[in-house]
């Protein structure tokens, strides 16, 4: 389903969707499409766009061509899914270490509806930070891993 999500190929255009996309959660899937993982999660992505397309923008951002955002964002498990409104990164306490991403897919398409829901009210509250709604147990689990310390 990843061919019906619009896709980010450089990091100029990762840019420009942070800067340009107002008043709407700019949602970016990182990672491959021909990752089984990604494209259960890109049909997710896909099916949920039009419902959430008043409070929500999604591209889909291969980890290879945008190797900047990837270390950035320290992306060595993907998909992940990483949030911003108006340009701000919006981080989303999920019961793990890392609040900058989401990573895996969801379990259900009702899972990522809640979440793009209060990251959209949070930060029109002027949150940075939100505590997910999902259930601990739909949540992946995973260890983070330290490179060269």
């Amino acid at each position: 389903m990843s061919f019906l999500l619009p896709k980010l190929t450089s990091k100029k255009e990762v840019d420009q969707a942070i800067k340009s996309t107002a008043e709407k959660v700019l949602v970016l899937r990182f990672g491959r499409d021909e990752d089984p993982v990604c494209l259960q999660l890109d049909d997710i992505l896909s099916k949920t766009s039009s419902d959430l397309s008043k409070m929500a923008t999604i591209y889909l951002v291969d980890v290879d061509q945008t190797p900047v955002y990837t270390q950035y964002f320290d992306i060595s498990y993907i998909p992940s899914t990483v949030f911003f409104f108006n340009g701000q990164h919006m981080k989303v306490d999920y019961g793990s270490p890392d609040h900058t991403k989401f990573v895996g897919s969801f379990k259900t398409k009702q899972d990522f509806i809640d979440l793009v829901e209060v990251i959209y009210r949070g930060a029109m509250r002027g949150k940075l930070i939100v505590q997910s709604p999902i259930d601990p147990k739909n949540i992946p689990k995973y260890d983070l891993l330290y490179q060269d310390i």
